[in-house]
Parts: structure tokens; C-alpha cells; sequence
């Protein structure tokens, strides 16, 4: 990963207008993927943390919150 800032400045615009800065086009990165599981794991992406937090219960939910304060925190 290219951590100077005019790179990823750079790849951040060719990102935004969806091709090279020289005018070729960006790889599509679903290239050689079945179309119809690509669909599928964007539409379960796109449930995401949502439909999960619906099935957990409020205690459930705020262990899960304990730890990764736990986590996050630790040693710092």
C-alpha cells in the first residue's frame, strides 16, 4: 500500500472519475467473478451489521460492545 499522499491523492481521483488520468480505464475489479455471486455478496453487504443488531438482543448487543471497547482500548 503506497502511503505517499500525492499517490494516494492520485488514485483517489482516477477512483472518482472511473479512469486513468491519462484516459485508459481503470481494471474492473469483477472481472473473471460470476456476476450472479457478486450480486449476492453486495446485497448481503449491504445488510450488513443492520440485520445482525435486529437479531441480537439488547444484552447481546452490549457484550459485544464491552469487548471491542475492551479490544480497542487495551493497553493504551
Amino acid at each position: 500500500m503506497d502511503r505517499d499522499f500525492a499517490v494516494t491523492a492520485r488514485h483517489t481521483v482516477e477512483r472518482a472519475i472511473g479512469e486513468h488520468l491519462d484516459g485508459t480505464p481503470l481494471a474492473d475489479p469483477n472481472q473473471g467473478k460470476n456476476p450472479h455471486a457478486v450480486a449476492l455478496g453486495r446485497l448481503g453487504g449491504q445488510k450488513g451489521g443492520k440485520a445482525r443488531a435486529k437479531s441480537l438482543n439488547k444484552e447481546q448487543r452490549r457484550k459485544i460492545a464491552v469487548l471491542a471497547a475492551k479490544k480497542r482500548w487495551h493497553g493504551k
